[in-house]
């Protein structure tokens, strides 16, 4: 079961890398990154393209064609349309969710980027996300980029999660620390 999990993983980092080298050696990284963003909004909000890619009985023609009119109505760079066609011929198509991230953290990383999760009770404000964005990103000496998201279930206070390092100041866990400490007396 962990294998083919690693294995689609190390498949997807291995296309990854291999497309982010050829958009950097043509010096078209900026372009394949906006286009792969393009895509996965499109992956991401249709239902219908979504399932004709995920789904393993569609021809390899029937793929190329949809791939063909895709990169023509999104404007693709014609090394990622190349790239997608190969991923349709080796079968890997399916994975191209993966690739796709994968590819994205790479780019990040090479603009010295660090992603990070916040979550926080309420609706925090632009310039609010702005301000903790700053002190971290001078803090940790690299830019940071937020996974933003409301939770209402944590009463009041946020969680941040930077890489393995987590810190939560929510209510909802200083009330389950509490809550262990009356049980374990």
């Amino acid at each position: 079961m962990s294998t083919n999990k690693s294995f689609s993983s190390e498949t997807s980092e291995r296309y990854s890398r291999a497309l982010f080298e050829v958009a950097n050696e043509t010096k078209e990284l900026d372009k394949i990154e906006n286009d792969v963003r393009n895509f996965q909004l499109l992956f991401d909000s249709s239902l219908e393209v979504k399932n004709f890619i995920q789904n393993p009985t569609q021809s390899k023609n029937t793929q190329n064609s949809v791939i063909n009119l895709l990169s023509e109505k999104l404007d693709f760079s014609k090394n990622l349309k190349n790239f997608f066609l190969l991923l349709i011929e080796k079968r890997r198509i399916f994975f191209v969710k993966k690739i796709s991230e994968s590819f994205l953290k790479l780019c990040s990383k090479k603009r010295g980027e660090i992603k990070a999760s916040l979550i926080s009770s309420k609706e925090l404000s632009s310039v609010e996300l702005d301000e903790i964005s700053k002190d971290l990103s001078s803090s940790m000496r690299s830019t940071i980029k937020f996974d933003y998201k409301v939770d209402k279930e944590l009463i009041g206070g946020l969680k941040l999660q930077l890489g393995s390092f987590m810190i939560d100041t929510s209510i909802k866990n200083k009330l389950k620390k509490y809550k262990q400490a009356m049980l374990e007396d």
